[in-house]
């Protein structure tokens, strides 16, 4: 089988590698489609991916080998990941009461650029028959929207703002309308990507020079209750805290790599609230599948047959994202 290997230095090699076989308590599954992560991106950008890492983990699949022991699952059965673990294998960012981001992140289960791959027969989450193989894959970064909203102090009614039109700020616009959001309203400098903001729901869609000021006349001279930076690169964060209305609230959901400027005397007399997210949980998955089983968060207007690309494209496709210019959402399919 092939897989494609990130040799450091920003760059990939597809390798040709024996298929595994399942040991006790695991399962074979062929990947069906794997979605190119931004996380994954920053961490080629940044090079701070360890060499011989296989990344992604946005995939869905299908089982078709089962190991001694597994009662549970069939083969035939559609799969993405999201279960739930026992105790002792929970992710090492739970885990970790220190957990930091920047030394330990490529700890977390990486294996999505393959053909095929072993899971432990707890990890799979069954995918819904109303769901297409294209749309599991997109269940991961879904759910950190999901979580993310439930994370935020977001009521029916409120304002809300994204920061970042990429797949994650596309899921979060789709999630905060299904949470009760009223408006939402997008700063992003990529046309297609702005497009796609307005396909996914969004109000009003802004470039980030004036998006501030486009946002805040736009809430009646307030700003948002709930600004959901989505993007984690230069001011962003700032811009955030900055647009949000007094005693509001800014959830960051990117993952900034380098430091991170901010000027609290713009913003900090308003008295408004930071809060974090990271990932997704087996809920958040849970109910980011169905969320895409309802069509409440849709992916046709994110993925056009341009953005499928076989696996031995992906550096080229790494390349292309880091300065995305037509892309909004690339899927891998390895098999192709």
């Amino acid at each position: 089988m092939k897989i494609a290997v990130y040799q450091g230095h920003q760059k990939f090699s597809i390798e040709d590698v024996p298929v595994p076989s399942p040991s006790r308590g695991q399962l074979l599954v062929k990947v069906k489609y794997s979605a190119i992560c931004g996380t994954d991106v920053h961490g080629f950008l940044y090079d701070v991916v360890p060499p011989g890492t296989v990344m992604g983990h946005e995939y869905s699949g299908v089982i078709v080998e089962i190991g001694e022991g597994v009662t549970k699952w069939s083969v035939g059965d559609r799969v993405v990941a999201g279960g739930v673990p026992p105790q002792g294998k929970e992710a090492r960012y739970i885990s970790n009461p220190r957990f930091n981001y920047r030394e330990l992140g490529y700890a977390i289960s990486h294996r999505g650029y393959a053909e095929y791959l072993v899971m432990e027969d707890w990890e799979p989450t069954k995918i819904p028959d109303g769901v297409s193989d294209e749309a599991a894959a997109l269940a991961e970064p879904s759910g950190v929207a999901v979580r993310a909203v439930r994370k935020s102090e977001l009521r029916l009614g409120d304002t809300v703002g994204v920061i970042g039109a990429g797949p994650i700020g596309l899921f979060t616009i789709q999630a905060a309308k299904a949470a009760g959001a009223s408006d939402v309203y997008v700063s992003e400098p990529v046309p297609a990507r702005r497009e796609a903001a307005l396909n996914a729901g969004a109000s009003g869609v802004y470039d980030p020079s004036d998006m501030i000021e486009s946002v805040v006349a736009a809430t009646d001279g307030l700003g948002p209750h709930v600004v959901f930076e989505c993007v984690g690169i230069g001011r962003t964060l700032d811009q955030s805290l900055d647009m949000v209305r007094q005693f509001g609230q800014v959830v960051l959901v990117g993952v900034a790599w380098e430091e991170t400027p901010v000027l609290p005397a713009n913003w900090m007399a308003r008295e408004v609230k930071l809060q974090t997210t990271f990932g997704a949980r087996p809920s958040d998955y849970g109910m980011a599948l169905k969320l895409i089983d309802d069509g409440r968060i849709e992916i046709d207007h994110m993925v056009s047959n341009a953005d499928v690309i076989p696996l031995d494209g992906i550096q080229r496709a790494f390349e292309d994202l880091v300065n995305p210019s037509t892309q909004v959402q690339v899927l891998i399919k390895p098999d192709s």
